[in-house]
């Protein structure tokens, strides 16, 4: 029989993490102690703790039929689908101004489904070179002729990539063709928020026949933007603008699976077309109703004061930051959007704060490429509705106390 033996596979494995782990980037399962300070998950809100969301979760949960099934039992297109999901489903997309949605297993299904199947054969994919890697995913799959990046968050690099396309293909500018522009509204590492009206008037006047689709991925802003926590797109009230958003459960919402909002037909072409939704067991009950609680706490504005609260935090967190800023960019740069629950402390051994924030009790993560590009890894800090001050005094001062030693270590040297 031919193929290399069970031993030499090993080997080969054990030499790609070998490798990794000498460029510092393999990646671990840990577990920190739950007495730690939360300062790296996405729970945004603070709803995965929260007592409100527990017993309106619990309540619908008792509110079931008995004998009612908690496993969905299949794929939504099987025995998997119900009159409870339809309903959330409209339900949501009424939240945001939508006029439809499917729900799919997780953000990363959702993108993979929209991007492998909506691009039709010539269209052209255009996307912010820091876009998740769901995304990437999803445009390897695609039939799209073309996939081409511009530079983060820059209209003028979407302007330039755009007008290089279209004078290459006159066919996008007669509409025969067309163009997807994929963005986030905010950005997971860096917690920057997109210039979407900028975006969106320069794609209107270089393809004015329309054929310019936007698709925006909102999980990070779920909860935290706009009003009642519906997002950026909503925000800026450019909801008629965008084909389709999509919104996770997983973050600020202490749940799981996402939304993809879109025009009826679209729903329907995805529900033929996306294998993500086509062969994947459904959403059982029991997650239905944490979802439905999460956007039932939201409609009813009960998390505008988690949002004025989280808004609060990053102030007094941001403001604490400038106090740190005496030991210079050598050793550690802060990137910080405002209204962001996301701040990145950059530095060249970001393991080794990592290490000396998680001893002390604060969760934080290092993130290292290929997460992020080369040059960019940074320690990744989260907000919480649910952090205090003291919390912040207490992450500040060890940030303080490591940077103050890393100093005298360098000027030693």
């Amino acid at each position: 029989m031919g193929g290399s033996s069970p031993n030499c596979l090993r080997d080969s494995l054990r030499q790609a993490l070998h490798r990794r782990e000498a460029k510092l980037c393999r990646r671990k399962l840990t577990v920190l102690p739950s007495s730690s300070v939360d300062f790296s998950s996405n729970d945004f809100l603070s709803l995965s703790t929260s007592p409100a969301f527990r017993a309106r979760f619990l309540n619908h949960l008792k509110r079931a039929p008995p004998l009612h099934p908690f496993a969905s039992g299949g794929s939504r297109l099987l025995d998997g689908n119900s009159a409870y999901a339809e309903e959330l489903e409209e339900f949501i997309a009424t939240f945001h101004n939508a006029p439809s949605g499917l729900i799919f297993n997780s953000g990363y299904d959702a993108n993979v489904g929209v991007l492998s199947t909506i691009p039709q054969p010539g269209d052209i994919i255009v996307y912010d070179e820091l876009i998740h890697a769901s995304a990437h995913e999803g445009m390897r799959l695609s039939r799209a002729g073309k996939r081409v990046k511009f530079a983060h968050s820059s209209p003028e690099g979407l302007e330039a990539v755009l007008q290089s396309q279209i004078l290459a293909d006159p066919q996008l500018r007669d509409g025969q063709r067309n163009v997807f522009i994929v963005v986030e509204s905010v950005y997971s590492m860096d917690g920057d928020v997109a210039p979407i009206a900028d975006f969106l008037e320069v794609v209107e006047r270089l393809l004015p026949r329309k054929n310019g689709y936007f698709i925006v991925d909102e999980a990070h802003a779920t909860g935290v933007f706009g009003p009642r926590g519906a997002g950026v797109v909503q925000q800026l009230g450019v909801e008629d603008r965008i084909f389709i958003r999509m919104h996770t459960f997983g973050k600020a919402l202490a749940s799981h699976g996402a939304i993809v909002l879109c025009c009826s037909d679209t729903r329907d072409y995805l529900i033929n077309y996306a294998r993500t939704l086509i062969y994947t067991t459904a959403l059982g009950f029991p997650m239905l109703a944490s979802i439905r609680s999460a956007y039932e706490l939201l409609a009813e504005g009960e998390t505008v004061q988690l949002q004025r609260t989280l808004g609060q935090l990053i102030v007094y967190f941001r403001t604490r930051l400038e106090s740190l800023s005496a030991w210079g960019s050598s050793i550690f740069e802060v990137d910080h959007f405002t209204n962001s629950p996301i701040f990145s402390l950059r530095s060249r051994v970001p393991r080794q704060l990592a290490s000396v924030c998680q001893q002390e009790g604060y969760i934080v993560r290092a993130i290292m490429p290929p997460t992020v590009p080369v040059g960019r890894e940074r320690v990744r800090v989260c907000l919480h509705a649910g952090n205090t001050m003291e919390e912040i005094d207490g992450l500040i001062k060890t940030i303080e106390t490591w940077l103050q030693q890393t100093e005298k270590k360098t000027a030693r040297l």
